[in-house]
């Protein structure tokens, strides 16, 4: 199969078809018509095979997941996704296995009115690259460099599931048989909280995606901002399966460094603390203070009121 062969069957079959789309698949370029009055914003992330997803993840969840880590990007800028672009290289032209992909790429897309625009094939060791387009309202968006001293630390959803399901993958923690599934669910099939973003740009001073870790994503803030913060471990939010599978200080460290929860870490100025929960609670995104910000331009914990030490480090994209 020849590439743009391999592009009419896979990718040029989909059910989003945008109006602000004049021209996509099958041109030297797309050509968009954003709405007047309205920001972009761009992101590109890669995914390579045995780096950010385990060797035998499937083809489906690769897909999805590839969109996720995008679309999650998109999200912590308060903007409402449109469009992406995918390249991508395989070792050799698998049909099932890119039925299987693009069904994952495309679930999400519609779920969220994305429309794929592009992108380029090419074979070689498996790897995805994907740079997906959001809208905003004109100068309305979040970023890192907007927190203040004082402000309040929240995420969403739980942390370090993704984390435990690879240490389960690579042999180093034992599951309840019951638990695998779910908790795997959590590292292949992450869900960006798109929706909640949007929300939290009418509230929020500064918002990252946690991608490499609480500690790691949390320093990007304080860098950006010029601030500090104190963590209080105890209102980190665990799921079930996390508490009952780990020792505390165990759940704790992945919940701090594990990284991949595509979860939405933000700061909010005491005067819209009250405004955010309760937008946040019509949006049905669960959410956790888990500390506050302050001048020391360091990162601290405290447990049962307690200071400690804490050992923890995010994921590096590049190790010595």
């Amino acid at each position: 199969m020849k590439e743009f062969e391999l592009i009419k069957q896979f990718f040029s079959k989909q059910l989003v078809k945008r109006k602000d789309v004049v021209l996509g698949i099958g041109d030297d370029c797309a050509v968009l018509a954003p709405i007047e009055n309205q920001n972009v914003v761009v992101t590109t992330d890669t995914l390579v095979a045995g780096v950010h997803f385990p060797l035998d993840t499937s083809p489906k969840a690769i897909g999805h997941k590839a969109v996720a880590v995008n679309l999650s990007d998109i999200a912590a800028m308060g903007a409402k996704p449109s469009w992406i672009s995918l390249a991508i290289t395989v070792p050799e032209v698998d049909e099932a296995w890119l039925e299987a992909f693009a069904e994952g790429v495309f679930e999400l897309c519609e779920f969220y009115n994305v429309q794929l625009i592009g992108g380029d094939t090419t074979q070689g060791p498996l790897s995805i690259t994907i740079t997906a387009q959001g809208l905003t309202p004109k100068d309305s968006y979040l970023s890192r460099s907007g927190a203040k001293a004082g402000d309040w630390l929240y995420v969403t959803g739980d942390l370090g599931d993704a984390a435990l399901a690879l240490q389960q993958i690579t042999g180093k923690v034992e599951l309840e048989p019951q638990h695998i599934s779910s908790i795997k669910a959590k590292l292949d099939f992450p869900k960006p909280r798109v929706l909640a973003g949007q929300t939290l740009r009418e509230y929020a001073s500064a918002a990252i995606d946690l991608s490499d870790g609480l500690i790691a994503d949390l320093g990007h803030i304080c860098q950006a901002s010029n601030v500090g913060a104190n963590i209080v471990l105890d209102a980190i939010p665990l799921s079930t399966i996390m508490r009952e599978s780990l020792l505390i200080d165990d759940a704790l460290s992945l919940a701090l460094s594990g990284g991949d929860d595509y979860e939405l870490l933000f700061t909010v100025s005491e005067d819209n603390k009250v405004g955010m929960e309760t937008a946040m609670s019509h949006a049905g995104t669960p959410i956790t203070c888990i500390g506050q910000l302050n001048t020391s331009r360091t990162i601290s914990t405290t447990l049962n009121n307690k200071p400690t030490s804490i050992k923890a480090n995010g994921f590096e994209h590049f190790s010595d």
